[in-house]
This record gives C-alpha cells, structure tokens and sequence, in this order.
C-alpha cells in the first residue's frame, strides 16, 4: 500500500432494498384519472414498490439495505465510523433518522446524520463522506440513500402519485491509495426553485395545523413542467461542467447513472451530453422515483456490469432546487 499517494474513498460495497408491495400502473388506473400508456409514454415508469405497512419507517428501509451491504463486503459492523443519510422522509422532525439507522444496524462506533438535498441528497451525501475519507479523519463510511415517498404523496393527485415510490441504497465507502473511487463533483442549487418542487406544510415556515392538513399541504407538490425543464437543462450542464474538469472525453465515459426521475429528461440529458444512450443504466420502470434511492439502488442493480477502472458518471436533480455530477473511478 502506497500510503505517499493521495488518498481517496473508493466504493467498496454496495447493498439495497426495496419493499415486496409493488403499486403498478393497472392499480393506479383503478385510483385515478390515468393510463398505462400516459403514465409509461410520459414517465417510463411501470411500477413502483411500496411500504404496505405504515410502521414500517425510512429507518428501516436504510437498515435493510445496510444489512444487504454487510452481505456484500467483508467489512465488519465496528468498522463503520460514520453514517450519512440522504433522505427526504425523514422518521420525524427532531432526532436524525441517521442515529436510529445506525442502532438499527449494530453500528455502534458509528456516528450518523441526515443530509437534506431531496433528489440530489445522495451526491452531496457521497461527496461529504468522501471527503471525511480524503482528509483522513476516517477509513470507512456509509452513505445511504433512503425515501419512504408513498408517506408524503397524495394518491389522488394524479400529477405526482405516478412518480414515486419507496427504496433505499447503501454504499461503503473506504480509503484508497491507487486514485480509485469518488475523483470530482460539480454541484449547484437554486432557492427560487423550491416553490416548484414542495411539501408546503409541516416545517418552520408553516407548521401543521387543521387547516394544512384539511388542504393537503404536507404531500408533494410540483410544477411539472419547470421541473422538466430545468433537471435536462442542469443535470447536462454539470455533467459537461465536469467532464471538462475531470479532462475526460464523452468516448471515455463507460457508464452514466442518472437521477431515475422521468425516462425523457434521461433521454434528453443524454442528447444534450451527446454520450451513447447504451452507457446509461436505467431502472425507472421497476421502481419509479425514490428520490435520494435512485442513484444507489442504480449501482446496486448493476453492480456485476461495473468493473475496476471503469469512468462512472453520477447525475442529479431535485428539489430545492439542487443538482450535480460526480465522477468516479470504480
């Protein structure tokens, strides 16, 4: 081990989880004004997985998937230092859903918090924990990404219900000496974007109350099409943005893992970066968008397609609004 080299955090584990339930778009034509072919046509997606059982929290959708990460790696429990949760579900409003993650998983030399940046929550997750990995205060942390989203969506909204579903990611990250794993990010956000993409109730500026909840405040609410267009406008130049930093050529990126938000910003990301669209792993059709999950629950699908050296690209857009792209060396 060449300990002179610059260090980094290289991906050396990866688990995930995701409900039995499965909601698909034949159950959602039963609850609202849609179609399969509306929802597919539009969105890509298919289906989405559930939590069927409301005691069943964001929490336990981060153990689980932690638990599939201790699986896949040879890493004991008592290594782990540290937790950072990207979620926008949390379990409640005070204690971090992080410190209950980490008791939940016998993680007791670990410290945890929750990071808060809706879809782009597990880059800004990803980096800081790389960071904590660079700059030598730890050799092993967890970054997950988790959303139990079927817990603030109106499922007689048919605008939002067709998006999202529930999941959660893991990944370990641990110190490298060979330049492998998280190289740069790029990152951006937007406040005048947080009236597009919002639960309005529930936080400071409007605490729940009769009248909130009467009116549905605390489900997500979006102003779809300025959405749409500003994730294809700002996932493609971050990713651009990056690429032009990291000197690497759009030939020499081997695989690119979006945001799984909507099937068309994908596809029109892709034109706008002009990378193959064979490069980008998609999985939207299984489980809709989990918000900070999909970029996780991307590298947990694929993961046997990935190997040492590959030029990974990671993009991101979400409320807030916030974005970003990261390269890694896997």
């Amino acid at each position: 081990m060449n300990h002179n080299q610059k260090t980094t955090a290289r991906i050396s584990g990866i688990g995930g989880f995701v409900p039995d339930t499965i909601l698909d778009n034949a159950q959602l034509e039963q609850m609202v004004d849609t179609s399969d072919l509306w929802i597919t046509s539009r969105t890509g997606i298919k289906q989405r997985r559930i939590v069927g059982n409301d005691d069943f929290a964001t929490s336990d959708l981060a153990a689980k998937a932690i638990a599939n990460l201790f699986e896949n790696t040879s890493i004991l429990p008592d290594q782990v230092e540290c937790v950072i949760l990207a979620t926008a579900t949390p379990d409640e409003m005070l204690a971090p859903t992080a410190a209950v993650v980490c008791q939940k998983s016998g993680l007791e030399k670990a410290w945890g918090f929750d990071l808060g940046a809706a879809c782009s929550g597990f880059l800004y997750a990803l980096s800081v924990g790389a960071s904590l990995i660079e700059s030598g205060r730890h050799t092993h942390v967890i970054v997950v990404g988790a959303d139990k989203m079927s817990s603030i969506v109106n499922y007689e909204d048919r605008n939002t219900c067709i998006l999202f579903g529930d999941g959660a990611g893991a990944v370990l990250l641990s110190a490298n000496y060979d330049g492998f794993g998280v190289q740069q990010s790029i990152f951006g956000s937007d406040g005048d974007g947080a009236q597009y993409l919002s639960v309005p109730a529930g936080g400071s500026k409007m605490p729940a109350s009769q009248e909130t909840v009467a009116s549905k405040q605390h489900f997500v609410q979006q102003d779809g099409k300025t959405v749409f267009k500003q994730a294809v406008r700002k996932m493609g130049e971050s990713c651009i943005e990056l690429l032009n930093l990291a000197k690497i050529g759009n030939e020499q990126v081997d695989w690119v893992i979006p945001h799984q938000a909507n099937l068309r910003i994908i596809k029109a990301v892709g034109e706008q970066i002009g990378i193959d669209p064979d490069k980008f792993k998609i999985n939207i059709e299984r489980y809709g968008n989990t918000t900070a999950a999909t970029i996780p629950l991307a590298l947990w699908d694929f993961k046997d397609d990935f190997k040492a050296g590959d030029n990974v690209v990671l993009t991101a857009f979400g409320a807030g609004f916030t974005w970003g792209s990261t390269y890694v060396k896997w």
